[in-house]
């Protein structure tokens, strides 16, 4: 089949620098989008993280696949007009600088206007463009202190945890990539460029999903809970003979088709958990009973058995674990991308998935300035 990419012909100027934007502008490429990555001749600061693969920033590889790299310092008025010159045709340019910066070096909302009024200028920030917070600095740990995920995660009793994958970071790069996708689409209709303003704390605070509605219905503010549902029970992890388990019993026939998996048929219409709100206020009691049963088979043993019965329910993996999954392998999750000086590195793949398309993330991260000669001769 002919290689068709969503993104075609779409040229993206990306100014920005670590995870949030650049997580951002790696979908738009894995889209067909062509991205083109301005660096300061130091390079985006990710090139410095590791861990390293034969000298290479694996962090920097992960999360800048199929992109084009320049280098421009941006204070000096012949590398400002380069880039005046790369915005001529571009469709999008996004930055992560704080508030202000690219005002300082004349690299205004009026001045991108100027040189192409159809462009769709996006800022990804910290806190964003507005508000009494729009200058301070932003990392991910400081935002999911800010947007009240870290007082959510954890166990009972223990104090506020960090979301394991950078969730400050990622959110804010997923909803960047929405918002830039959506003012495309508007863009043929208006032929009009826009100003884009996303904030990490406002996309941590948009994730807050029942948290916020438990608060307003209650006037108690939600602690951490551990591996369990606030709202539906039996749905979290239990331990086996041998390792944990989920198990998601999320409606009526769940719960009955998990008591008869195993082997306590009488629990399903027990006074006590007869009902979800119940269940929600035994969670305790139910649990204990639970994990006495579950401790007779291993997990392996436990997962065919409720699969059986059509019970959700799955291991906790590793990353080990997933890199092997076989489910994982037949959807094209972990791809494996050519370096010319490290061979192959394996990433994770394209959860996008087209009948029509071609998404193919498998071209490499570029080398800092690769594409200097291409663009300024």
């Amino acid at each position: 089949m002919e290689q068709r990419n969503m993104l075609s012909g779409i040229k993206v100027i990306d100014l920005s620098r670590n995870l949030a934007a650049p997580f951002c502008t790696m979908i738009l490429s894995d889209l067909g989008a062509e991205i083109i990555k301005v660096e300061s001749p130091k390079g985006d600061d990710a090139r410095t993280y590791g861990p390293f693969i034969n000298g290479k920033s694996g962090y920097f590889m992960s999360i800048n696949r199929g992109k084009k790299s320049v280098t421009l310092d941006l204070k000096k008025p012949e590398d400002k007009a380069k880039l005046a010159k790369l915005l001529k045709d571009a469709d999008v340019m996004i930055d992560n600088f704080r508030p202000g910066v690219l005002d300082r070096m004349g690299i205004t909302e009026e001045w991108v206007n100027q040189i192409n009024p159809a462009l769709i200028f996006a800022s990804l920030t910290g806190f964003g463009q507005t508000g009494p917070y729009r200058t301070k600095a932003a990392y991910d740990m400081v935002v999911q202190g800010y947007g009240g995920i870290m007082s959510i995660t954890g166990q009972p009793g223990g104090e506020p945890t960090r979301v394991g994958a950078s969730i400050g970071d990622l959110a804010a790069g997923l909803y960047a990539a929405i918002g830039i996708l959506a003012d495309l689409f508007a863009r043929e209709k208006t032929h009009l460029g826009d100003r884009l303003d996303f904030a990490m704390m406002d996309c941590q605070v948009a994730l807050l999903e029942n948290c916020m509605i438990r608060y307003i219905g209650t006037g108690k503010a939600p602690g951490p809970i551990g591996n369990r549902h606030a709202s539906i029970t039996p749905f979290e992890m239990f331990p086996t003979a041998d390792g944990n388990i989920i198990i998601c019993a999320g409606n009526t026939k769940n719960w009955a088709d998990m008591c008869n998996a195993m082997g306590i048929p009488e629990l399903i219409d027990d006074d006590r958990f007869n009902h979800n709100d119940k269940r929600n206020k035994n969670h305790d009691e139910l649990r204990e009973l639970m994990v006495r049963i579950l401790k007779s088979r291993t997990a392996k043993e436990w997962i065919q058995v409720f699969e059986a019965a059509g019970v959700p329910c799955g291991p906790v993996n590793s990353i080990a674990d997933v890199m092997e999954d076989e489910q994982v392998k037949a959807r094209n999750m972990i791809v494996s991308i050519e370096y010319p000086e490290i061979g192959v590195v394996k990433a994770p793949g394209c959860p996008i998935k087209s009948r029509e398309y071609t998404i193919d993330p498998k071209m490499p991260a570029p080398e800092l300035g690769a594409n200097n000669g291409e663009y300024f001769g």
